[in-house]
């Protein structure tokens, strides 16, 4: 991507911010390929290593609306942090559910078969030995056992695939969190006293 259509979709990410604070934002990053290009660096090098455009515009976008909050305290200010909140999440719902959906599909599927197999396993354990089972009493408590021991281990796979998948959605929002941190930083902490 070149220096312009970077900056042209920086902009136009930026639509709705005061002006100032938009056009300070951009002297920022043209001095960003301005330096790449003093260090030796393409501006499409440069313009990778800066990141998506459009979203970094979003993530500031944000990040002003919480500053703006943080300054003036006020319904507009409230609310143009909230919606610049909003529109950093919006894009990223739209990303993610596509993936989220099914793939905590699968597991909750994977963990109600699991729960099944387990209660069927008890059940061919208890009434196995009683209904003659074929291959007699003890392959019927060893067909049961079998089937508890594998629900329980789609059960515990199914556990630590979840711990990972919330690890993973802890980490994806601690992003985020370096977007409200400096607006967080400066809140006084009035619970505190008394």
């Amino acid at each position: 991507m070149t220096r312009a259509e970077f900056m042209g979709r920086l902009r136009r990410g930026l639509v709705g911010m005061p002006a100032a604070a938009a056009d300070e934002i951009a002297a920022d990053y043209e001095i960003h390929f301005e330096d790449g290009a003093a260090a030796g660096r393409s501006e499409a090098e440069v313009a990778a290593a800066l990141g998506d455009p459009d979203r970094l515009a979003r993530e500031l976008r944000a990040e002003a609306g919480a500053q703006r909050w943080h300054q003036e305290q006020n319904p507009s200010a409230a609310a143009g942090a909230i919606f610049g909140l909003i529109g950093l999440g919006a894009i990223d719902i739209l990303i993610l559910l596509p993936i989220v959906f099914p793939v905590f599909g699968a597991v909750l599927a994977v963990l109600v078969s699991g729960v099944a197999i387990f209660l069927a396993g008890g059940a061919v354990l208890v009434a196995g030995p009683f209904l003659g089972a074929p291959g007699g009493v003890l392959a019927a408590i060893l067909m049961g056992v079998g089937l508890m021991g594998l629900g329980l281990f789609m059960g515990g796979l199914m556990a630590v695939l979840t711990k990972w998948l919330i690890d993973a959605t802890v980490w994806y929002a601690r992003l985020h969190y370096r977007v409200l941190k400096p607006a967080l930083d400066n809140q006084p902490q009035a619970w505190g006293r008394n």
